[in-house]
């Protein structure tokens, strides 16, 4: 396995894909936040006191993707074309799965974007709702799928 943001030297880079072709990426991230099913069911009847906490969530998630390249070192500044969040609610489990995706025509992925988009969407929702419970948890940051570029498609498995 190579890794390619070190030079010669061993010294950090960010990669080079000046030569490279613009080509349609995509990919979906998601992650998994759980709480009191008490508080899930709060956020689904809009009770929190703090307002509607998946539309705030959504909104910082779909910031964060376009933010990345400032909070990751050797990422690339991207023009993202599409961001979406979509929250799947399990009030017996008491889990919020974030799913994060982005699009970009670009010369390099988006699985980062994907990442940190829904890394501070789930992050946004545990800030919102701390007040009522501290134990909160935010688990299983992972792709969940990515294509286009010369690595082509990518499917994680099922869990």
């Amino acid at each position: 396995m190579s890794f390619n943001h070190f030079d010669g030297q061993g010294q950090a880079i960010m990669v080079d894909v000046s030569g490279k072709k613009k080509t349609l990426r995509t990919a979906t991230a998601s992650a998994i936040v759980h709480l009191d099913v008490r508080i899930l069911q709060d956020i689904l009847d809009h009770k929190t006191t703090k307002g509607d906490v998946l539309s705030v969530a959504r909104l910082a998630g779909i910031a964060a993707s376009k933010r990345t390249s400032d909070l990751i070192p050797l990422s690339h500044p991207l023009s993202i074309h599409h961001a979406a969040i979509e929250f799947c609610c399990d009030t017996t489990q008491g889990t919020i799965e974030v799913q994060a995706t982005v699009r970009a025509y670009e010369r390099t992925g988006v699985e980062m974007e994907a990442m940190v988009s829904a890394s501070l969407a789930a992050l946004t929702i545990y800030d919102m709702c701390k007040g009522a419970d501290k134990s909160i948890s935010i688990g299983q940051v992972r792709l969940l799928f990515k294509e286009g570029g010369k690595s082509g498609t990518y499917r994680a498995e099922e869990i």
